[in-house]
């Protein structure tokens, strides 16, 4: 059976290396046929630049970094200016102050909102991604799908719902009343716990999820307008390496076009929310009440106190700390120890306390109101 545990060789620091899964895993959603460039911009209400050519044939919706031949991409954020250079795709989704960067080769998509329109593109190729998927069985089939590949040694508990083509290793717990969902892939000696549901999601040996987890629902994405907020359907997994635990009532969002990856040894208590495209490397302390927001990345060793949270698209350095109900709103380097809102660091953020302490009691002194 597919294991993501004895592939370890195939990671670093957390995040996966290659593609062994994507030879070995059929993926959790259908593609629709390619589509004409030409025809593609019509759908999405962008202009085709000068020279572009209407014909080229599109596949599939990359990020700016793994976007090749037959790939649209997209970009919104200046941040990302520096992948638009690079980038490989055939076409490209753009604003019109973005739309002279573009690379020659690459085709542009002109328009207005370029996330509306990777949004649009995303839908018109993976139109089964905009429905939920849970187990994938008929009305009146088992409860243990006759598909699914168990090993000898699993114990399934009364109620739970193991789905189509699912894969469970030997030593592993389902619990009273969990779901495991189409196609999902548990390794050796884990433990699911009551309630919890795991959907989209490939997870290694010896992984604890405790009563309520919620694993690879859609992540939170929606390409918003003054016309309404238009869904982004999320093609992509969660990838969870092995002796993860996860804290009863926390959720981990599936990825859009990448994976949501935790890595090896993390550790995460409950109630904690994990968004998509966020990548958690090795030996990780997350606890209780955390938020982390789409596509940031903790390194290993991070550790997060309890009710802190970090924005999207940051990084957090390896060995990180991040004290409790602090909330870091950029980059933080290796080894940093960091407090407050927005986060400082620790010595900095007690220096402004202290500070603010002593103005208090001046003005409390002077009798000011």
């Amino acid at each position: 059976m597919l294991r993501c545990g004895r592939q370890r060789r195939k990671w670093r620091d957390g995040v996966p290396r290659g593609s062994w899964w994507l030879m070995e895993h059929p993926g959790f959603f259908d593609r629709a046929a390619p589509v004409r460039l030409g025809a593609l911009a019509q759908k999405v209400g962008a202009r085709l630049a000068s020279g572009a050519d209407p014909a080229v044939l599109i596949h599939d919706v990359k990020t700016l970094a793994d976007a090749g031949t037959g790939n649209v991409t997209f970009i919104d954020n200046r941040k990302y200016l520096a992948q638009l250079a690079t980038t490989r795709a055939s076409a490209c989704l753009v604003a019109p102050a973005f739309a002279e960067r573009v690379p020659e080769g690459v085709a542009a998509l002109v328009m207005g909102q370029p996330y509306r329109g990777f949004a649009l593109a995303l839908q018109h190729l993976y139109p089964d991604a905009m429905a939920p998927k849970a187990a994938m069985t008929e009305v009146g089939e088992p409860a243990i799908h006759p598909t699914a590949r168990i090993e000898e040694g699993v114990k399934i508990e009364p109620g739970a719902v193991i789905g189509r083509e699912a894969q469970i290793g030997r030593g592993t717990t389902i619990a009273a009343g969990a779901l495991i969902g189409f196609r999902v892939t548990i390794g050796r000696g884990g433990y699911v716990g009551p309630g919890a549901s795991v959907t989209h999601a490939l997870i290694g040996d010896r992984v604890i999820l405790h009563a309520g987890v919620k694993i690879g629902q859609d992540g939170f994405g929606f390409a918003m307008g003054p016309g309404g907020h238009l869904k982004v359907p999320q093609v992509g997994r969660v990838v969870i390496q092995d002796d993860v635990e996860i804290g009863a009532n926390s959720c981990v969002d599936r990825g859009a076009l990448k994976d949501t990856v935790i890595g090896e040894g993390t550790k995460i208590d409950n109630l904690v929310q994990i968004g998509h495209n966020v990548v958690i490397g090795r030996h990780c302390v997350i606890a209780g009440h955390v938020g982390i927001a789409g596509s940031s990345e903790l390194e290993d060793f991070v550790v997060m106190g309890g009710q802190s949270g970090m924005v999207g698209h940051i990084k957090i350095g390896r060995g990180a700390q991040i004290g409790g109900a602090s909330h870091p709103k950029e980059d933080v380097a290796p080894g940093a120890r960091m407090g407050g809102t927005p986060a400082l660091p620790l010595t900095e953020w007690a220096r402004q306390l202290a500070l603010l302490k002593r103005l208090t009691q001046r003005e409390g002194r002077s009798g000011g109101d």
